[in-house]
């Protein structure tokens, strides 16, 4: 309610929810600017007498309009003015527009989670985000605004940020959102990683304050900023692009550079397959309202179809059929053979192998040489960097995860099994995997256990390496890969590298 100091409100209304401690907000923590939800601005009441007292304000005797705010009891009129404040920036953004809640139809999303998850599930519950309810962030990770996307095309880990997945202001902690964040990229700030921001579905009622945004950046240190190769920001408005600008000043000039705009999400298929992204409906939607705006020639390309493998493909082929393709009939594949067999030679003391990326001209080249049935000797070569990333593409592009879809539910539930009873529990299921799966698991655990060995030299310990692979061994039947499911995924792939000695005798 607002309060005048001449009188009282008298909607009866407004008492009724006094008296309730309903839809009420302490005034300590709310004021007229936050009602209007526009950075920069401020309301300047035209009478001084009037002033906001009470211990709470009613929110539903509150009128908003986007021009004025009108007293319901004096009938003073609030003018909208723009604060220039001791804060330039604020000042400019102020200026800018956001569609508000009433313009939004706010459809509700799809579930994100995958089919995975939610098929012949054994005690599994769809809509968890695989958090208790009681975890620190579960709050946070239940709108799956924040997804890993496995790795791009220059082997770089992908990290989404969705805004449409965030709800309005007052039902999330924006601290918490930024701790959260922070949590995520400690996984994989040691190594090159990639950010992908899918801009539209951000409004006036859940973007974060300008305040938030400067202080998030300046959180960033130099170890979050290092690593980070690039930053595409998807379906870019003139709102984000002044951001940006307003915020030159704090940007450094190296990361200035990593921010890209991507007008369609056909333009990301250079740097990502967008497959496997976790791309929101909304989003998918906007897109195709934008592509159907344009002129017939104006169109950007689209994604080109799958086309059937080539004779002697060997990426994005089943290992059942790169079986039948082997002369010596070997249940590992080749490009397997090839890379470990070379990293076990050249990469065992390389400081940070699997976390850099590598050339992705060189990339495409290997892939294509595999592909059209010629031998590739990485030992001509030199390059470890290289070796690592086509190991992890050729896992990553697998039809089928090695460990399986059949699999998925219960390694996401396997933190549930005692520490007691985990050896033999994952045992028998990877004993269960297919013939062509289970040697070509062996045959890759085996190595990383030595790279493990010489984590000294190396900095791969066990949980550096889950970190990296997790997400290539498995991932949901639409590619969709939760961020709260990375995390049991990544332990099952740690406690296997421990136990490996148990698991594969």
């Amino acid at each position: 309610m607002w309060e005048c100091a001449r009188s009282p409100c008298s909607d009866p209304m407004c008492e009724h929810a006094r008296n309730e401690k309903r839809n009420l907000l302490p005034s300590a923590s709310l004021n007229l600017q936050d009602l209007v939800g526009l950075y920069g601005f401020s309301v300047l009441h035209s009478g001084a007498e009037c002033v906001q007292t009470a211990a709470f304000h009613c929110v539903d005797c509150v009128k908003v309009s986007q021009t004025s705010l009108s007293h319901p009891v004096c009938g003073m009129s609030s003018e909208l003015l723009v604060d220039l404040g001791d804060d330039p920036a604020t000042a400019q953004l102020g200026q800018l527009k956001l569609s508000t809640l009433e313009d939004q139809q706010w459809p509700p999303d799809e579930s994100s989670l995958s089919k995975s998850e939610t098929e012949n599930s054994q005690g599994f519950d769809p809509g968890s985000p695989h958090l208790p309810w009681d975890h620190p962030f579960y709050d946070i990770a239940r709108h799956q605004i924040i997804e890993v996307a496995g790795d791009d095309n220059f082997g770089r880990k992908v990290i989404v940020f969705s805004a449409c997945r965030l709800p309005p202001q007052h039902q999330l902690d924006h601290q918490k959102l930024l701790m959260y964040l922070k949590a995520t990229l400690d996984q994989y700030v040691e190594s090159d990683y990639t950010l992908i921001y899918f801009h539209h579905g951000l409004t006036s009622e859940n973007k974060p304050s300008f305040g938030w945004l400067r202080e998030a950046y300046k959180e960033f240190d130099r170890k979050y900023k290092k690593n980070i190769k690039a930053l595409y920001i998807v379906h870019p408005t003139m709102f984000i692009k002044t951001l940006l600008i307003l915020f030159k000043p704090i940007i450094s000039f190296k990361f200035g550079r990593k921010i890209n705009y991507v007008s369609y999400l056909s333009e990301l298929e250079d740097v990502v397959k967008c497959d496997q992204l976790v791309i929101p409906t909304r989003v998918r939607e906007y897109d195709n309202k934008l592509r159907a705006s344009l002129k017939p020639s104006s169109l950007p390309s689209m994604s080109p179809p799958h086309s059937p493998p080539l004779p002697e493909q060997l990426f994005g082929v089943s290992l059942v059929m790169l079986r039948q393709k082997d002369p010596d009939n070997h249940l590992v594949p080749v490009v397997m053979r090839d890379t470990i067999s070379f990293l076990s030679e050249q990469g065992l003391d390389i400081e940070g192998i699997f976390r850099r990326s590598a050339n992705v001209t060189l990339v495409k080249e290997v892939q294509l040489k595999y592909n059209s049935g010629a031998t590739v000797n990485f030992r001509d070569m030199e390059d470890v960097h290289l070796a690592a990333v086509i190991l992890k593409t050729f896992l990553r592009e697998l039809p089928e995860p090695l460990l399986t879809y059949q699999l998925y539910n219960d390694i996401v539930n396997f933190t549930s099994v005692s520490s007691d009873n985990q050896a033999e529990v994952m045992k028998t299921l990877v004993e269960s995997l297919p013939e062509e799966n289970y040697a070509s698991l062996r045959y890759l655990i085996t190595f990383l256990a030595r790279v493990s060995a010489n984590s000294e030299v190396n900095k791969m310990t066990n949980s550096n390496l889950a970190v990296v692979f997790g997400p290539n061994l498995l991932w949901g039947r639409d590619n969709a890969m939760s961020l709260s499911a990375i995390g049991p995924i990544n332990n099952f792939t740690r406690t296997l590298l421990d136990q490996q000695h148990l698991v594969f005798t």
